[in-house]
């Protein structure tokens, strides 16, 4: 596989969406042992198949050329990894329930927040260092809930 984030990165994806392995093959059409078996890292899809599987997860295919310095791939979102404690948190009702919140508070759909919002958190790991654990990631959106249900009272003046 050309990107070993890329298996990661759909399985955070489909998790976030709440979907099955056998729901995105379907959408995209495909089949689900060619799907997770891209999320284990094994294969190398086409352009086509990514934009099917974008298509199945909601969200919109990019494809970037930047420069091989450091400073240019570290700032770029879609190169962040989604750790593995990420995935796995995200698949719980916690993130389910704080996400709807989110997705009301900020007029989205929650299969469009997903998808930002997990690349967000797994930016903040990136910043971090290290892999944060369960109790860091709830720390992170209770933060967010506050900044996006609770604004500042000098923001609420502007508005």
């Amino acid at each position: 596989m050309a990107d070993p984030a890329l298996g990661p990165r759909l399985r955070a994806l489909r998790a976030a969406a709440e979907q099955t392995v056998a729901t995105v093959a379907t959408e995209a059409g495909l089949s689900v042992p060619y799907v997770a078996n891209l999320e284990n890292g094994r294969g190398n899809p086409t352009v086509e198949t990514l934009s099917r599987l974008a298509g199945a997860l909601r969200t919109r295919l990019v494809i970037e050329f930047v420069p091989e310095s450091a400073d240019s791939t570290a700032s770029t979102p879609s190169r962040s990894l989604a750790p593995g404690s990420l995935v796995r948190w995200s698949r719980g009702a916690r993130f389910r329930r704080d996400l709807h919140a989110l997705a009301d508070a900020t007029g989205r759909t929650p299969a469009d927040l997903a998808p930002t919002l997990l690349t967000a958190l797994a930016g903040i790991a990136d910043l971090a260092g290290h892999e944060p654990g369960e109790a860091d990631w709830n720390r992170l959106l209770d933060a967010l809930l506050l900044v996006f249900l609770h604004p500042h009272p000098d923001k609420q003046a502007t508005r």
